[in-house]
């Protein structure tokens, strides 16, 4: 079900090679939510998201580097570039560094890219997390999916990390990459629900039952930043999932709603309360001893 890749999107389909930058600055002419966008509308005011997507923010360093170890896990992606500097400090530095911005690639010091080559080998070592990411087992990186969702009214997108072949396996199995500090249970508990990946996971199921197929799992794949670079794989349960169901739905009420108004509210017009008791105790105390 793939369709060819053009900057406009049309009908639902997986689109393959479609350029990140496309993709992120959505081709479906009415406009679509990415899971990503959904999460952003639980967490601001629908005013800044509306901004957002005309004004996407300038990626960080630390985006930056998850980006290149997705690009050396994935195999694809911008290019990195080595800028061979103690630090940012210096004119020469910080030249090539926009240089490399400016090209669309992604610049880092030394200890950086010496770090994510380490954690590719990492992951490329561990015999689960790499079988799920080989090319010869069958399957492509960077998909971007596209497809209306007949509830909401809306069209919905989403860009898998790696779409595996669904005909050589009984289920489809989708992975996503996620670079972190800490893959032990409690820090990916920390990480599901900071970041909303139940959202994510049944965001992304929703994908593939829409246009894939009519059971997938998804599956979360945490590296550690820091050395030997550990590995987590990682399968959400179906109470989590349904929990981040509801709040995707909450998401696309809000989307659908601003979208069909033409108004993304802010913070509101009246004036807001802050009460005593609504600051944590420590605060209250401080207050209170203040005003001895």
């Amino acid at each position: 079900m793939t369709a060819t890749v053009t900057e406009t999107v049309f009908r639902p389909g997986v689109y393959d090679g479609m350029p990140e930058e496309i993709y992120h600055g959505d081709p479906v002419p009415v406009g679509s939510l990415s899971s990503s966008g959904a999460r952003k509308l639980l967490t601001q005011p629908p005013a800044r998201f509306r901004y957002e997507q005309k004004n996407p923010p300038a990626p960080t360093e630390a985006m930056e580097r998850g980006t290149a170890a997705h690009k050396l896990v994935l195999g694809v992606g911008a290019e990195i570039v080595l800028v061979n500097a103690k630090d940012w400090r210096t004119k020469a530095a910080q030249q090539q560094r926009d240089e490399a911005r400016e090209r669309g690639a992604i610049p880092l010091l030394p200890p950086d890219y010496e770090r994510v080559h380490a954690m590719a080998a990492a992951l490329r070592a561990d015999p689960l997390a790499s079988a799920l990411f080989d090319r010869e087992r069958g399957g492509l990186p960077e998909q971007s999916l596209f497809w209306f969702d007949g509830t909401f009214g809306i069209w919905r997108r989403a860009r898998l990390d790696w779409l595996p072949d669904a005909g050589a396996r009984e289920r489809l199995v989708v992975p996503d990459y996620k670079t972190t500090a800490d893959a032990s249970q409690a820090g990916v508990r920390k990480s599901v629900i900071q970041y909303g990946y139940h959202q994510q996971g049944d965001w992304y199921t929703a994908a593939a039952q829409a246009l894939l197929h009519p059971d997938p799992a998804f599956l979360l794949v945490f590296q550690e930043t820091v050395p030997p670079y550990l590995v987590r794989v990682v399968q959400m349960d179906g109470d989590l999932l349904r929990a981040g169901r509801e709040r995707n739905a909450e998401a696309m009420e809000i989307y659908r709603d601003c979208s069909q108004s033409g108004i993304w509210p802010g913070y509101g017009d009246g004036i807001d309360y802050v009460k005593f008791e609504s600051l944590p105790v420590w605060m209250q105390n401080k207050a209170l001893e203040a005003a001895r």
